[in-house]
């Protein structure tokens, strides 16, 4: 059986929305493999009272950029950041790229609750034989370079 593996990530003033939001799904987190950033990680561990949680940087410390490497390892299904669009960040181009490499390796965001409980609900996230289909880059990688 594979289990799918979910990033959570919050800004400051959505860290109380994205633990009250992860607590109220704790059945269907149940049988997740979790990364989180730092501080996040740690409420949504004490909170579910969950000691599996892998708990990554803070994300202004680099976490942003973990999570973006476990994306193109393959190591994450589904990236749940509910990012604070009122808030400037000191870090906004970790944010960007992290929200690139899950565009590019095309795995499915959730940056708000709304959306989180459409992709949490959905019947893939249960399907042990689905998985977001990955990109071929070998045009990419095998492209002749001049010398």
């Amino acid at each position: 059986m594979a289990v799918k593996s979910v990033a959570l990530v919050a800004h400051d003033n959505k860290k109380k929305e994205l633990v009250e939001w992860v607590c109220a799904n704790k059945t269907r987190f149940a049988p997740l493999q979790l990364y989180a950033t730092g501080t996040t990680g740690k409420l949504i561990a004490q909170n579910l009272n969950r000691t599996d949680v892998n708990i990554l940087l803070s994300g202004p410390l680099g976490g942003d950029q973990q999570i973006g490497a476990k994306i193109a390892e393959g190591e994450i299904d589904l990236l749940v950041f509910f990012w604070d669009p009122l808030e400037p960040q000191p870090h906004d181009p970790d944010i960007k790229a992290l929200l690139r490499i899950a565009a590019l390796w095309n795995i499915p965001v959730a940056c708000n609750r709304a959306t989180a409980e459409f992709i949490l609900t959905s019947a893939y996230m249960t399907d042990d034989n689905h998985r977001s289909q990955r990109p071929d880059f070998g045009d990419y990688t095998q492209r002749s370079l001049p010398a």
